[in-house]
């Protein structure tokens, strides 16, 4: 018998979890302004996404008050903070105080990630866009043995780069400041990969125009025109409350 947690493989335990997280974070940010001013009328509390929770405010006070308050109500329910999943991240403060919790301070970083995304407390996205390249060659490779079968049609091999290099490399990109050396960084990555892919040498004197010809590829700096035009088209036919809506208008 399951006394605490989830029973795994039960259909009826993700729902009974998301209802223990909904209310646990309603119990810690109702009727109480913590957070940080989202528009001239309201506050954004918190960023959920199953068990990542994301606590915002404003001063080290109320962040403070924040996390012991949900500490406190998680385990009421008989559910634990995990603390060395934890990590706090202050930007724009002169305040070296910690953050505690039952009285032990948690582990402080510059950078983070939530949700697949590197974020970084004097923003930018140089570490995200890093970390992306990382895991789109360790995808790469991984599939090494595709890219030399000979077997293999070479639009087979496209597409399989598409969906599982490209995707990974492009993820989130349609928030990524864009500016000319991170897309550098990126195009020359993705050019080394199809020239793998075609078995090019240098010596085959092959431009980066006529590669993309050959593979249907869009230079990068279109790609992730046209993924943030169909990002910004998809956030604005959505409600005006919604916070990714509130956020770019």
């Amino acid at each position: 018998m399951v006394k605490t947690g989830v029973r795994q493989g039960c259909l009826l335990s993700p729902f009974l979890f998301l209802l223990a997280i909904d209310w646990i974070m309603k119990k810690t940010t109702t009727n109480r302004r913590n957070g940080i001013q989202w528009t001239p009328w309201s506050q954004l509390e918190d960023l959920d996404f199953v068990d990542d929770l994301a606590l915002l405010s404003h001063s080290h006070q109320q962040m403070q008050e924040k996390t012991e308050l949900l500490n406190t109500v998680s385990t009421q329910l008989g559910l634990n903070i995990n603390r060395s999943k934890t990590r706090i991240m202050k930007a724009n403060t002169k305040n070296n105080n910690p953050i505690t919790m039952n009285g032990e301070p948690l582990e402080e970083a510059d950078s983070l990630t939530y949700l697949g995304i590197t974020i970084n407390k004097n923003g930018g996205t140089e570490e995200d866009v890093k970390a992306r390249i990382q895991k789109a060659r360790v995808s790469f490779i991984m599939l090494r043995k595709i890219w030399s079968a000979k077997q293999i049609k070479t639009n087979t091999k496209l597409r399989i780069f598409n969906s599982n290099v490209e995707a990974v490399l492009l993820y989130g990109s349609e928030t990524w400041r864009s500016t000319q050396k991170t897309l550098k960084r990126i195009q020359t990555f993705i050019n080394k990969c199809l020239r793998r892919i075609l078995h090019l040498k240098w010596t085959d004197k092959i431009s980066n125009t006529t590669l993309w010809k050959m593979t249907k590829q869009l230079p990068i700096e279109n790609e992730i025109k046209k993924r943030k035009w169909r990002w910004i088209g998809h956030t604005l036919r959505k409600p005006q409350n919604t916070l990714t809506r509130q956020a770019i208008t």
